[in-house]
């Protein structure tokens, strides 16, 4: 057994730096936000110095400037819709547990922005126009969610609160309306919405969750941009899917826009509310369109195939999008014609294009993605890349991890179990109850695919994962133990009763909902879906990284059961790292990928010679 403490590696930057190395260190940039009412002043996040911090940029002057400097790095910001703010959350080494902050666009020293108001867990923001006016949601164990209307020179004033989670949606343009997400159902996978007045009084609701077999979800896509515009975009599941639809929160109308596209359908508004930017997702690939609400034509806005992770319409009409794919890294793409941002430094190598596979399983056709070695037949070493959340999905885009084991002659397959996103609502609604084990059996559909087709190795089966891909590993190495070579698991959960108790009051109420109460009403279901259950079954090696200041996988529970692992003697290494949920140090993540491809090798190397 091997126990480390994290800091970041040194740096290389010599002309023999691996390609995997290389596509983490490379430049990368987010989609740039605007200001409403300023669209030349921009915000976006950038790994450019090694740490992911907030940047501003002028796109007048073109200017670029470095808003944050944090040693464990800086992702949460928005800027103030005049243009004049950066707003930034500040929790300690990624706890998620701070304060919000504001700063100048154009420099200076940073501020508390709502002073009166106690470190929480975020629950949305929203920033008036007239800039005085925000609207703060927090999160706390105690109060659970309270969300506060804060105005300049007064204290801050609470105009919400429950047990159950909520957040902060939108605020109208003419900032007299706010409409909330909130679960006050008890449902925490499917919201409901609620519009105030500032004051806190309810102007109209929106409940799909009612009067039905079926729980079905909501969520706040904005309120048109338009002054004394009432119009507010919602998502809705009404037809087993996520789709928009206009509702006019004065007047109550609906109007659905019931768009002929298969998959997922997300929308946001063109800046003069004429029109709505429809982003489609659908087997793990994305497209974009523009929505006439007068005509109501569709029509396509030009993208390349592969995924687009963000887009948003300009004031001139233009669209940005930040697009890859699983060949090709990411890049911030206009349909004007142009790449708006490219930043300078090293350019990240290519991969390999991904293929799509499909298999029957238990519960329907499944979906997975397949990346191996160009021109290598099997059987390979493979690598089973299970993705978190579990309300996710893998994607033809561009990503580091999968791409360094494909470099180091692994096939890697990334499947989209019940529970993921992207192929409707009962899809991702299916895990409930048997939380952990229905995804665990589409995985073991794909694994059997992959062995039987002679693509994988079957003596050469890494099962790995971080989040919930890293809970999924944990609970398959000890319920399929036969099935696995190896387990790598990064921040995951690993003991689930000690992780509820542990972990942000948010995900309290998501585990309620997905297992049906808490370890004391269910205690049955947590046993079962819990990795600490099994842990006596596990043969296979196994590797666990975690951060020590982890709120969603806290690391009592990993400490549990590492500690079941070393009372048997079970061949395991531990790497603690001083971050939360993941790392954004260039430096740390590298040694993390370079962590996990070392310990494969080695275990790997042992199982073939005996």
């Amino acid at each position: 057994m091997t126990e480390s403490y994290g800091a970041g590696a040194p740096e290389r930057r010599d002309d023999r730096m691996a390609d995997w190395e290389k596509r983490f260190r490379a430049p990368r940039v987010s989609l740039p936000d605007w200001a409403e009412d300023a669209p030349d002043h921009s915000l976006f996040v950038s790994n450019a110095t090694g740490t992911y911090e907030l940047y501003a940029w002028d796109r007048t002057t073109g200017e670029q400037r470095q808003v944050t400097n944090r040693a464990n790095g800086t992702t949460d910001g928005v800027l103030s819709p005049d243009g004049a703010w950066i707003w930034w959350f500040d929790d300690k080494d990624g706890d998620e547990f701070g304060v919000w902050r504001r700063q100048p666009f154009t420099g200076g020293e940073d501020e508390l922005a709502v002073p009166g108001l106690d470190p929480s867990y975020p629950a949305g923001l929203a920033l008036g126009r007239d800039g005085c006016t925000a609207v703060v949601g927090r999160s706390t164990d105690e109060d659970g969610t309270t969300i506060h209307l804060a105005r300049a020179g007064e204290t801050p004033a609470e105009i919400y609160r429950h047990r159950e989670s909520a957040g902060v949606g939108d605020l109208s343009h003419d900032g007299s309306l706010l409409v909330i997400e909130h679960t006050e159902h008890g449902d925490a996978m499917h919201s409901a919405l609620r519009v105030m007045r500032l004051d806190g009084t309810t102007v109209a609701e929106l409940d799909d969750t009612r009067g039905g077999t079926e729980e079905l979800g909501l969520e706040v896509l904005g309120f048109a941009p338009v002054d004394g515009d009432t119009r507010l975009l919602v998502g809705h599941q009404r037809r087993g899917r996520w789709e928009p639809l206009v509702w006019d929160v004065s007047s109550g109308e609906q109007t659905d826009l019931a768009l002929d596209l298969p998959g997922d359908v997300s929308a946001e508004w063109y800046a003069d509310g004429s029109g709505l930017l429809i982003a489609h997702s659908f087997e793990a690939r994305s497209e974009l369109f523009r929505y006439d609400l007068a005509s109501g034509t569709l029509e396509r806005v030009p993208t390349p195939r592969g995924t687009v992770s963000g887009a948003t319409a300009r004031p001139d009409g233009s669209v940005e999008f930040l697009w890859s794919s699983a060949a090709e890294p990411s890049a911030v793409r206009s349909t004007a014609g142009r790449v708006v941002l490219d930043p300078p430094g090293m350019k990240s190598p290519g991969s390999v294009p991904v293929e799509d596979v499909w298999v029957d399983g238990p519960g329907g056709r499944i979906h997975a993605l397949l990346q191996r070695p160009a021109g290598a037949s099997g059987p390979l070493p493979t690598v089973f890349d299970i993705h978190g959340g579990p309300t996710w999905h893998d994607s033809d885009s561009f990503a580091a991890g999968p791409a360094a084991w494909v470099d180091h002659g692994y096939a890697v397959i990334r499947v989209n179990y019940r529970g993921s996103t992207g192929y409707g609502r009962a899809w991702t609604d299916a895990l409930k109850h048997r939380v952990g084990l229905i995804e665990l059996e589409d995985i073991a559909a794909v694994r059997e695919w992959a062995v039987t087709t002679g693509l994988a190795d079957p003596a050469r089966l890494i099962l790995t994962g971080g989040s919930w891909g890293g809970y999924l590993t944990l609970l398959g190495l000890g319920t399929q133990p036969d099935a696995w070579t190896l387990g790598i698991a990064a921040v995951p959960v690993a003991d689930y009763v000690t992780a509820y108790h542990d972990e942000m009051e948010a995900l309290k109420a998501m585990d309620r909902t997905l297992l049906g109460g808490t370890p004391e009403e269910v205690p049955e279901r947590f046993a079962a879906s819990s990795p600490l259950t099994y842990v006596d079954q596990v043969k296979a090696p196994v590797y666990i990284s975690a951060g020590v200041n982890d709120p969603r996988c806290p690391i009592r529970q990993v400490d549990n059961y590492v500690e079941r692992l070393r009372a048997r003697g079970a061949v395991h290494e531990v790497y603690r790292y001083d971050a939360g949920h993941g790392s954004l140090v260039v430096d740390e993540r590298i040694k993390q990928v370079g962590l996990e491809l070392d310990f494969a090798a080695r275990h790997l190397t042992a199982v073939s010679r005996r």
